[in-house]
């Protein structure tokens, strides 16, 4: 493990996922921490690449997440980052109705119940 990669690595996850990144780099830990390790190392180096900002970054990755229709968990990690990153609710939902069509209903459903439980805990307003 590179000490300098894991401290850019875990400085971007508390910037960008803040608590829900750190839950789950903590519960990776405890498993597998050679995978958490990597992850972290990983997520730093992606989100460094200076072409994008982290709001663009995540808007990228909530459609990626929506389109596979199953990463529940991690897309409610990176709908958080996206609140925290500076999305609002209505971008977040217009990401997911957009990939809805590419990606089918049922993958945009799972997304918009996902969306839901993560604006409820933030507080906002149905």
């Amino acid at each position: 493990m590179d000490q300098e990669r894991m401290e850019i690595g875990l400085r971007k996850l508390k910037d960008v996922d803040g608590k829900a990144g750190e839950e789950v780099y903590e519960r990776i830990s405890k498993i597998s921490p050679f995978m958490a390790g990597f992850l972290v190392e990983s997520f730093g180096d992606v989100y460094s690449i200076p072409a994008i900002d982290d709001k663009t970054r995540e808007i990228a990755v909530i459609g990626a997440l929506t389109a596979l229709g199953y990463a529940i968990p991690q897309l409610k990690v990176h709908i958080h980052a996206g609140l925290n990153v500076g999305l609002s609710k209505e971008e977040i939902l217009a990401i997911i109705n957009t990939i809805g069509i590419y990606a089918g209903f049922p993958a945009a459903l799972n997304a918009l119940f996902a969306a839901q439980e993560v604006f409820d805990e933030a507080g906002l307003k149905k």
